[in-house]
């Protein structure tokens, strides 16, 4: 019974598990910041029918009218960015940062193309400035991928498409994901040109943004003259926002929190 008595009060004297969208009095003293209260979309731009807040989290809704991404008010340089996020079975999502571009995509034109790439690099050399439903919104920047590693046909194309990467350019090294219908807990740290991607704890990830091996990839998606691949190559903007990615599928966020590095 003593035994029990010592187990219980040593177990009452541990601090509380953090609650979703707070910060410590140790994350305050560093420096960061919530970019989510877990209520409204305060510091966010204000979406269609593509987001909503549900049970503290902000929800990517499936099949919305005009898909859109969610992006925050604020723009960043160098940071470190910490969040939250589970997705459902076979679903996709992303996070962008070091935004370059946004433009309309008319996916009723998929029919005439092999590939989706070929579609967004006409897209983006004849810019319309009004969408219809059927349009979505083109982000050009750098992904974390969020997805169903074993539900998902994207993952299933190998690391660089799979939760962690750098998508498509710096491949996910291992699977540290969490059953789908957990939350994981995510990490970049963006400084100059380099990069790491973090998840649950591990580093899944790393490298420059404009090494040659990085790029590389990039041009072998979009094609060396693509206006796609040379935002990312040069990228111009060095303030930019940070988005959430609505790809038609459910997926949930919240704790979302920056810390400003400096260069």
């Amino acid at each position: 019974m003593r035994s029990l008595i010592l187990i219980a009060l040593a177990a009452a004297s541990l601090p509380a598990a953090d609650a979703p969208n707070t910060l410590t009095k140790e994350e305050k003293a560093a420096g960061w910041k919530l970019l989510f209260d877990g209520k409204t979309m305060n510091g966010w731009r204000a979406p269609g029918d593509s987001w909503a807040i549900e049970d503290g989290a902000l929800k990517s809704l499936p099949k919305p009218k005009i898909r859109e991404d969610l992006f925050t008010n604020g723009l960043y340089g160098d940071f470190e960015l910490s969040w939250e996020w589970k997705i459902e079975a076979k679903g996709n999502s992303g996070l962008k940062y070091r935004i370059q571009d946004r433009f309309y995509v008319d996916d009723r034109r998929m029919r005439e193309y092999k590939k989706f790439e070929d579609l967004a690099n006409e897209a983006v050399r004849a810019r319309k400035t009004t969408r219809s439903e059927a349009t979505q919104e083109y982000v050009v920047g750098f992904e974390y991928q969020m997805i169903d590693n074993d539900g998902h046909a994207d993952a299933r194309r190998g690391g660089y498409y799979q939760t962690g990467a750098l998508y498509s350019m710096i491949p996910s090294s291992q699977a540290a994901a969490k059953p789908i219908g957990e939350y994981n807990l995510s990490r970049v740290v963006v400084k100059g040109n380099r990069i790491e991607h973090w998840l649950n704890g591990v580093k899944v990830a790393e490298g420059e943004l404009n090494d040659p091996k990085t790029l590389e990839k990039s041009a072998a998606r979009w094609t060396t003259e693509s206006p796609i691949h040379k935002a990312l190559a040069e990228q111009p903007k060095k303030l930019c926002p940070i988005a959430l990615q609505n790809h038609g599928d459910a997926a949930w966020f919240r704790s979302i929190k920056i810390r400003p590095l400096r260069p």
